[in-house]
């Protein structure tokens, strides 16, 4: 990664925390702050509890573009959904041929590559790699006029069991247009790590043919989509449909079980930064909500660096002690940490302090974790020493430094990009709660911070 290029400077830092008493990385012995005082010394563990779900994003689409509510789309009508999705990454979805007993769209099982072999994002008509498949739940009966499928039966899973129960293309004897004469997804990129596809139906009244002369249009049901590296997301082909939704999806135009068993094993795994601790008196200090940044924090929360923001502590008489944290437990070498690694700190401090640190949330353009602007009170009003697990009072921060860019998918973020700083600028160069739409982990599923008192 980028941000490892950044740590050399974290050697200088040392030098910096000279005349910051009283904090210091775990393999250092800690110190009494101000003119050697006694006071209560701390230990403050920074550990990464991220883990790396099997998908790298997952949703459900259902409610029709320019419609507020969920339904199938008919000709002309379209769905549109948006994800995230890094170099390597590659799109499956699903969605019901409504006509049907169990018949649904859908890539073939390796999905449909979002970049192009030159690393740059694809677009344009893909519909060439989507093909109608069969479930293998539900007995095919004459493709718009069963009376098990959606339009016509009594309830869902009415159907008598298919005696082939392989998901399987769509061979039953029964005669089906052309996938592109039914439907059409094509990519657009905004060259900044986010992809929208765009399902449409591109059926007419004469597209279906559903005997004795008839014919019908063919309505696509809510469907749900994954962006994944691994094959087979939502299916193997030969094999019978998975126990986890594909079956409702399928035969009702369902995606909800499919979609939450897809939801509930994505994610991706979020480095933490080496980043800072410091002892100060009450009032803010990292940071202002609503205003720009400090001096220092944008070199740590858009590069994993911070130095800058040791440097502006050696200048402020209301810091008593300070610290980078950069050498994961165990380690040797200034680094980041990832799942199952941790930093440590000890520092020393007094009735009335409070404590700061700021850690960057590596997969983002300028995001990082802090506690509110006050910091955190290390004693209670009678003096009494307050440790124990911080984790509920940490919050994810946008520093108004750089325009934010889907998480882990951008390509100006410190994993992908260039060289520090290679964003564009953030319009409302202000620092703020993130709060810019793209999804990301709740904090307690990506870092722990605890405190504990040396007896």
């Amino acid at each position: 990664m980028n941000i490892i290029k950044t740590l050399a400077a974290l050697a200088a830092t040392a030098l910096l925390l000279a005349g910051l008493a009283g904090c210091s990385d775990d393999d250092n012995p800690a110190s009494p702050g101000d003119g050697g005082q006694q006071g209560t010394t701390f230990t403050l563990t920074i550990a990464n509890v991220s883990g790396s779900g099997e998908f790298f994003a997952a949703g459900t689409f259902a409610v029709p573009e320019g419609m507020s509510d969920p339904s199938p789309i008919g000709p002309g009508q379209a769905y549109e959904f948006s994800v995230g999705a890094e170099p390597g990454s590659r799109l499956s979805f699903a969605t019901m041929f409504v006509h049907s007993n169990d018949l649904f769209y859908a890539p073939a099982g390796e999905g449909i590559a979002l970049y192009n072999t030159d690393g740059s994002p694809r677009t344009g008509d893909v519909t060439s790699e989507v093909m109608l498949w069969d479930a293998g739940t539900e007995q095919n009966e004459q493709p718009g006029a069963g009376p098990n499928q959606p339009p016509s039966q009594s309830g869902p899973d009415s159907g008598p069991t298919d005696p082939d129960m392989n998901v399987r293309l769509v061979d039953d004897g029964f005669s089906y247009p052309a996938a592109g004469q039914v439907i059409r997804v094509t990519l657009a990129a905004d060259g900044h790590g986010l992809t929208t596809v765009r399902i449409e139906n591109v059926s007419d009244t004469m597209t279906l043919d559903t005997g004795g002369g008839m014919t019908d249009a063919v309505p696509l049901a809510p469907g749900v989509f994954v962006v994944h590296r691994d094959p087979d997301p939502l299916f193997t082909s030969g094999m019978k449909a998975m126990t986890t939704g594909l079956e409702a999806l399928a035969e009702d135009g369902n995606p909800d079980p499919l979609g939450s068993y897809l939801t509930a094993n994505t994610g991706q795994v979020v480095p933490l930064a080496p980043g800072i601790a410091a002892v100060h008196e009450s009032g803010a200090m990292l940071f202002s909500p609503g205003a720009p940044a400090v001096a220092g924090l944008e070199d740590l929360a858009e590069d994993g660096d911070p130095a800058g923001l040791a440097a502006a502590f050696g200048d402020r008489d209301d810091v008593s002690s300070a610290a980078v944290f950069s050498i994961p437990d165990g380690a040797t070498d200034p680094m980041p940490i990832g799942p199952g690694q941790s930093y440590t700190v000890s520092f020393t401090a007094e009735q009335g302090d409070r404590l700061a640190l700021a850690t960057m949330f590596v997969q983002s353009n300028d995001l990082f974790y802090a506690f509110d602007p006050e910091g955190y009170a290390l004693f209670s009003g009678s003096g009494a020493a307050q440790a124990g697990d911080l984790t509920g009072m940490i919050r994810l921060w946008d520093a108004g430094t750089e325009i934010n860019q889907w998480p882990g998918a951008g390509p100006d973020q410190a994993p992908r990009q260039a060289g520090p700083d290679a964003g564009a600028d953030d319009p409302h160069a202000t620092v703020r709660l993130v709060d810019d739409g793209f999804p990301y982990p709740p904090a307690d599923q990506v870092l722990s911070v605890t405190l504990s008192v040396q007896p």
